[in-house]
């Protein structure tokens, strides 16, 4: 029997397999820089590193991350997502197993380095897998399911993991985490395909897509790289407005990510390992952040309400909640629970703050998804090269976190203000390629 061309008849690959397998990679993309600042206080004891150095040390995955995303991004369009994800899989596992053997703070910056430069291709990607499989109306629902994937995985998995760092030592999550990566890049080249060619979606789907604003055969991933296309890129302020708002939300995620942990350890000196929950419920409210933002910004295209408010009102509010960081610094030593909930709403505000990749996707010039997504992202985790850097320094030269929580607190208000006052309308842009 022919399938209809209704609604009835139509299948829902964009939603499984495909954002499942974008899913369960964004999620072990994450849980790789997780376990890194979960591990962190205990190597740096272990391997007798100071707090600057180990500043440093986790600025090396920013330094490539960050720098070869204009080159990942044209990669993307050149050649597509399923092998360049696979690769990227596949090399950044390696580099996260490797940390479970270091024996120096040079390995480990090392292995920082391989493991940025494999894991740049990565949100590139997963801007380009919205653009194409799914309508402008549920970009943002899929956005925040695969966002979960970043900070409720860490979330759930950090008792566990903290379990089997109580047994068997820091290093042993790194082995984990690193062998499940390199499994799941497998399983990423063996299911996934664009559009036109699943054997998963039905031409109803197809049709659904392309009708909705997705990017289904608009020969992207044939467009050559070019200079200029990041100068007009930059000309158009929504574009940057965006990026430079994103880098003011990153290091509210930098923070958690990489320093966390030695926060708890080293400020309120409090034993994580033992009480994994303190850091596993922050997690768990930045999904929470990304799924109510998504929510309400669907639920103002489905009232008929703005594609700007839609965008903005999730992203400024999420940054503002950001900001409450540092009202922490103000809780006296034995408050927990109090410390707790201010990092579980400063986070939640932060985990909002990633409906930016829907915007960047509703802003990219149809065959330049991957570019744009690639100088967005560039630009974004610079935060994971000052972030970590300037921490360490700080905390080492004033000897506690109230200096560096005033400035990861501030920033997400500069984005709020880009946002409000600068960026203008969030449409498709156009850029000529040749």
């Amino acid at each position: 029997m022919a399938v209809a061309a209704g609604h009835e008849g139509r299948t829902h690959a964009r939603w499984f397999p495909i954002l499942g397998l974008v899913f369960v990679a964004t999620l072990i993309n994450y849980l790789s820089r997780a376990v890194f600042g979960l591990a962190k206080p205990m190597f740096l004891t272990e391997l007798h590193i100071d707090q600057a150095m180990g500043g440093l040390i986790a600025a090396g995955f920013g330094i490539t991350y960050a720098l070869v995303q204009i080159p990942v991004g044209a990669l993307l369009d050149r050649f597509g997502t399923r092998l360049t994800y696979f690769v990227s899989l596949v090399t950044w596992s390696c580099f996260t197993l490797a940390q479970g053997f270091a024996g120096s703070g040079v390995v480990i910056f090392a292995n920082q380095i391989g493991n940025g430069l494999c894991e740049s291709p990565c949100f590139p990607a997963n801007s380009r897998v919205l653009a194409h499989w799914f309508p402008q109306k549920e970009r943002a629902r899929a956005n925040s399911i695969y966002a979960v994937g970043q900070t409720i995985g860490t979330g759930l998995l950090i008792v566990p993991l903290l379990w089997v760092v109580a047994h068997y030592g820091w290093r042993s999550m790194f082995v984990i985490t690193g062998i499940a990566g390199i499994m799941w890049g497998f399983v990423w080249f063996a299911f996934y395909r664009e559009p036109q060619d699943s054997s998963f979606a039905n031409d109803a789907e197809r049709k659904y897509i392309i009708a909705g604003g997705g990017l289904t055969s608009n020969g992207a991933a044939k467009v050559k790289f070019r200079l200029k296309y990041i100068k007009e890129l930059l000309g158009y302020r929504q574009v940057l407005c965006a990026s430079i708002a994103q880098f003011c939300g990153n290091t509210v995620l930098a923070f958690f990510i990489f320093d966390l942990p030695n926060y708890l350890k080293n400020q309120r000196h409090l034993d994580f390992v033992a009480a994994p929950i303190m850091v596993a419920l922050p997690y768990i409210g930045a999904s929470l952040g990304g799924l109510v933002a998504a929510q309400i910004a669907d639920a103002i295209l489905r009232k008929g309400g703005s594609v700007n408010l839609a965008r903005k009102l999730p992203v400024v509010a999420g940054l503002l909640l950001a900001a409450c960081i540092v009202l922490v610094d103000l809780v006296p030593n034995g408050q927990n629970g109090l410390i707790v909930a201010i990092m579980c709403v400063a986070f939640f505000g932060q985990g909002a703050t990633n409906l930016g990749w829907t915007v960047i996707s509703d802003l990219a010039p149809r065959q330049l998804v991957g570019l744009t997504g690639g100088l967005f992202n560039m630009i974004t985790n610079f935060a994971t090269i000052l972030t970590p850097i300037l921490i360490g320094w700080l905390v080492q030269k004033t000897g506690g976190f109230a200096v560096p929580l005033l400035y990861v607190g501030a920033l997400p208000l500069l984005g709020v203000f880009l946002y409000v006052f600068v960026m203008g309308d969030v449409k498709r842009l156009e850029v000529r390629t040749d």
